[in-house]
């Protein structure tokens, strides 16, 4: 009987977050070949490609055209990636409230103060509008 060698599968996410982790360390803008080559080498290069071109979906990540392939640059970060992933769930929910009070009353104490640190500082900040987006030419983060 011959074995099969099967790797864990990894979790939902994770690989977008090794891709845009190994492009945060480059020292400017890179091939998919340099992620994959980063990232072990194990993966197809269409895998890498595919979940580049995602993140670029997400606008997590921006590709400039080089000879006859692309170079990747990040422009946000892994938090920011988990920030949409979460937000993407919640958008598939039907009564958020209750979502988002389930989220909360699970917190850690120190994540809760955390969060409503950062809830009394959204709201002593003025909400920015397309029109300042746009005056700096479209720099939104």
């Amino acid at each position: 009987m011959v074995a099969q060698h099967r790797r864990a599968r990894r979790g939902q996410g994770e690989l977008e977050s090794q891709v845009l982790g190994a492009l945060r360390a480059a020292d400017g803008p890179v091939t998919a070949a340099w992620v994959r080559d980063r990232l072990g080498g194990d993966l197809a290069p269409t895998t890498v490609v595919t979940i580049l071109t995602r993140l670029l979906a997400k606008d997590v990540v921006s590709r400039e055209r080089r000879g006859r392939s692309f170079v990747w640059t990040p422009t946000a970060d892994v938090a920011r990636l988990a920030a949409l992933r979460m937000r993407r769930l919640l958008d598939g929910e039907r009564d958020r409230e209750a979502v988002l009070a389930s989220f909360v009353t699970a917190l850690p104490p120190g994540d809760e103060q955390v969060l409503r640190a950062l809830l009394e500082t959204a709201e002593d900040t003025p909400l920015e509008t397309a029109e300042d987006t746009a005056d700096r030419g479209g720099e939104g983060r």
